[in-house]
């Protein structure tokens, strides 16, 4: 028999828990940050060398962080479901707990592409300099999704959500558009489990079950739930 197929959706939240800032913390900023100031086109113009010294030290950070219980939970879960990810998050943790399917919205902290050719994209693991050309001559950048910039992602996670025979949220606040749109597409019967410390508005949603605690101490009342 095929299994029933499960979609989680994650943000921030979830990788917090393994010491990795949210640009949403109370005091607006991002590891000392206006976002403004780092993660939009206009920083890129403005001062591109500042942009990549503090993705380098974001990519250093993701390096250092380890999957917590949450990111293993949910690579666990593929023993009994097809678990599709779609994650708003750059970092790599999903995968390195073992999760196979995955998507990223907001691009990859260990990929860099052309400034000037979305489709010119290579992995890195080092820090990106000033002076590091892509194949076309452009200046490579972050392969991020700034503020101000589509999210051509959207489109691949669409029909994602619609397959879904159960649905997971951890970890995200649903304020950041268009990821927090995603749920509109999740079946009206299907049931949706939200983890999360806040459980962020979803009155108009049908079939809501809350956790409301943080990923790594939700994820075990999450098992019982979905085993």
């Amino acid at each position: 028999m095929a299994k029933q197929v499960l979609v989680a959706l994650t943000g921030a939240g979830i990788s917090a828990e393994s010491g990795l800032q949210t640009f949403r913390d109370s005091d607006g900023l991002w590891e000392g940050h206006r976002v403004e100031d780092v993660a939009t086109p206009y920083a890129w113009e403005k001062d591109p060398e500042m942009v990549l010294k503090f993705y380098n030290m974001r990519r250093s950070n993701v390096k250092a962080a380890e999957p917590n219980a949450a990111h293993k939970l949910l690579a666990n879960l593929q023993e009994f479901y097809d678990v599709h990810i779609v994650t708003q998050n750059i970092d790599d943790l999903h995968e390195r707990a073992g999760s196979e399917n995955v998507l990223h919205l907001h691009g990859e902290i260990f990929k860099m592409r052309s400034e000037r050719n979305e489709g010119l994209v290579y992995p890195i693991r080092e820090d990106i300099k000033m002076g590091d050309i892509a194949g076309d001559g452009a200046q490579l950048r972050p392969h991020i999704v700034w503020f101000g910039e589509p999210v051509h992602m959207i489109a691949k996670a669409i029909p994602i959500m619609q397959m879904a025979d159960v649905f997971v949220l951890v970890g995200t606040s649903l304020v950041v558009y268009p990821a927090a749109g995603l749920i509109d597409y999740v079946g009206h019967d299907v049931k949706k489990y939200v983890l999360d410390r806040r459980i962020p508005s979803v009155g108009m949603y049908n079939n809501i079950i809350p956790i409301e605690k943080p990923a790594t101490e939700g994820a075990e009342e999450l098992r019982k739930l979905l085993l």
